[in-house]
């Protein structure tokens, strides 16, 4: 509940900003003239569901038309991106997806249940966002050194948590530790809401995941950043080390959240959500959510986010390849 609270705060701004948009876009050939579903594949509480409401919280009124978060997690977010895969394309289901999910997931597990280039068009990417290694506020660890002393004197003892097996944070946890020994006990869990849960008591001892699932928590003090994964510092982690300025050189990793729609959904409905979206994007309320969140918008065309899916599928295809990992 307390990784909820701190959402929840963030998304205020999102609600104010809604009034900014006096008229919706005009509607291409009567569309959208029904509620617009998004589907966000990890539970309520994590950087998926929280970026998502930041643009549907205003872009309700931009398209004159309600714009609702389904939250359907599981399977690293398989299920959900399935459940989009399977959708009628008419414009009125999308999906939030996410490195972990359209460009790890295709090479993690056996059978995803998607093809992430056949079965989907992207819209728009919303930011470009680094991870975090965060640990609770009243953690003995106060650097990233730290932490890597004790790792190395006892690698097993110290564990780190995230939202699931095969996630953008897992497979970074894996590159610390074979590439530069930072080596610690992965525990997953089913979205980051959960596993900030038991971070904040301590079930854990250490958590990597998204800028936006704890960029809240950072400035609250409940939680403690140690390195972030970004070429630069950002947001409110501008005090926090990159793990590069540590003396780990090709360690930057980025996430991003981005909209997708069905494959077959007609271009001019694409065209439309992604003009619709990046005015939203755009909008300073909307904008300095993402910043605070600790990522940049990016807000780009959809020919530009698939060249964007399709370095990324093929970059994260060999980390996994390095990481021996598998899943059914």
């Amino acid at each position: 509940m307390r990784a909820m609270k701190s959402m929840t705060v963030m998304l205020m701004g999102a609600v104010l900003a809604a009034s900014a948009w006096a008229d919706p876009l005009p509607k291409v050939n009567g569309y959208p003239s029904q509620a617009i579903r998004f589907i966000s594949p990890f539970p309520p509480g994590g950087g998926n569901d929280a970026t998502t409401r930041w643009v549907t919280t205003t872009l309700s009124s931009v398209i004159g038309q309600p714009a609702v978060v389904d939250n359907r997690g599981g399977a690293g977010g398989n299920i959900g991106a399935k459940a989009v895969s399977d959708s009628k394309p008419d414009g009125y289901t999308l999906l939030t997806g996410q490195v972990s999910l359209m460009a790890v997931n295709p090479t993690l597990y056996s059978s995803p249940g998607f093809d992430p280039i056949k079965n989907f068009i992207p819209i728009t990417q919303v930011n470009a966002a680094p991870l975090a290694i965060v640990v609770p506020g009243t953690s003995p660890f106060k650097t990233f050194a730290d932490l890597a002393a004790a790792t190395k004197a006892d690698p097993e003892k110290i564990t780190f948590a995230t939202p699931g097996n095969g996630t953008l944070s897992h497979l970074v946890g894996v590159v610390l530790a074979k590439k530069n020994g930072v080596s610690m006990t992965h525990v997953p869990y089913k979205g980051a809401g959960p596993a900030l849960n038991d971070l904040l008591g301590k079930q854990v001892d250490v958590m990597i995941t998204s800028t936006a699932s704890v960029a809240g928590m950072i400035n609250s003090g409940q939680l403690r950043a140690l390195a972030v994964t970004s070429p630069r510092r950002i947001g409110v982690f501008t005090k926090v080390p990159t793990l590069e300025e540590l003396g780990m050189p090709n360690s930057t990793y980025e996430d991003w959240y981005g909209f997708f729609a069905p494959a077959g959904t007609p271009p001019e409905r694409v065209a439309y959500l992604n003009k619709a979206i990046t005015h939203t994007l755009r909008t300073p309320e909307v904008t300095k959510l993402v910043i605070e969140g600790g990522s940049q918008v990016v807000a780009n065309t959809s020919e530009e986010f698939a060249a964007t899916l399709k370095q990324d599928i093929a970059r994260w295809s060999e980390v996994v390849k390095l990481s021996g990992a598998k899943l059914d």
